[in-house]
């Protein structure tokens, strides 16, 4: 895991970070932890596949024809490294 350092965070903020993790029976760093995680992954968010799956669904899906030719063409063998050579 990435460790990170935050320079000049106001007393204020600090104080309030840790007010904060006392409610909650958390130490401050878990409480910061856990602030960046809501941050980054809000529970509301549509994940790529999820909306993918939804417009295929609107749109009627796929027929069983459609569905062989897509499984027809993937490439079944493992990717290489790009070579710039």
């Amino acid at each position: 895991m990435a460790n990170v350092n935050v320079r000049n965070l106001p007393d204020e903020v600090h104080r309030a970070i840790r007010i904060q993790a006392a409610h909650h029976g958390h130490s401050t760093e878990a409480e910061i932890r856990a602030i960046l995680e809501r941050a980054v992954k809000p529970e509301g968010r549509v994940k790529l596949g999820s909306l993918l799956a939804s417009i295929a669904r609107d749109a009627g899906g796929l027929t069983d024809e459609e569905h062989t030719l897509i499984e027809g063409a993937r490439i079944n063998s493992p990717a290489r490294a790009v070579s710039f050579e």
